[in-house]
């Protein structure tokens, strides 16, 4: 059995005066609602072996607020330059690549790729409200849960999962909805 937790970067500064989209900064909703998913995390009590992340400055801004709040502040990620605005497909291949690295994985990323991937990996389900809602769309910082029957994630196939949990931050902070800052 494995376990893949999708993290999208947290609430980014589009004001922030930056030359390429790869240095933009998370906000100030930003780093509250990273700091939020990671105690949401540590409250599940939820199980982490390895963390693969894009290393945009919005990424590792939104590791640097879940991390130490989720109580994985000694999880060094794995930095993968492909994860940045990758597709869903190259996603997968990342994932595959890994081989039997860990039982319980996060990709930490950005959207539509990360929003695509968990849609290709869980089974379209018009009766269930999180996958309905994950199709509608993955805001930022938010978290999907997704369980595996398999040994090895080189065996990850499209539809094989089984949603576990979606989380946004305005489901734990209301202040942190859409259009708030």
């Amino acid at each position: 059995m494995k376990s893949l937790s999708i993290l999208r970067h947290a609430k980014s500064g589009w004001d922030a005066p930056v030359d390429r989209d790869f240095d933009r900064p998370i906000n100030a909703r930003g780093r509250r609602g990273a700091a939020l998913m990671g105690e949401m995390w540590k409250g599940k009590g939820w199980p982490l072996d390895w963390i693969i992340a894009s290393p945009a400055v919005r990424v590792t801004e939104t590791l640097d607020h879940f991390q130490p709040a989720a109580g994985l502040a000694d999880l060094e990620p794995h930095w993968e330059r492909r994860v940045y605005l990758a597709s869903a497909a190259t996603l997968l291949d990342v994932l595959r690549e890994t081989g039997a690295l860990g039982d319980h994985l996060m990709l930490v990323g950005h959207n539509p790729g990360l929003e695509d991937l968990a849609m290709m990996l869980v089974p379209y389900d018009a009766s269930n409200p999180a996958r309905m809602a994950i199709e509608e769309k993955l805001p930022t910082a938010a978290l999907v849960r997704i369980n595996f029957d398999i040994d090895d994630w080189s065996a990850l196939k499209e539809n094989s999962g089984t949603l576990d949990a979606f989380i946004r931050p305005r489901d734990l902070d209301s202040t942190l909805g859409p259009g708030i800052d």
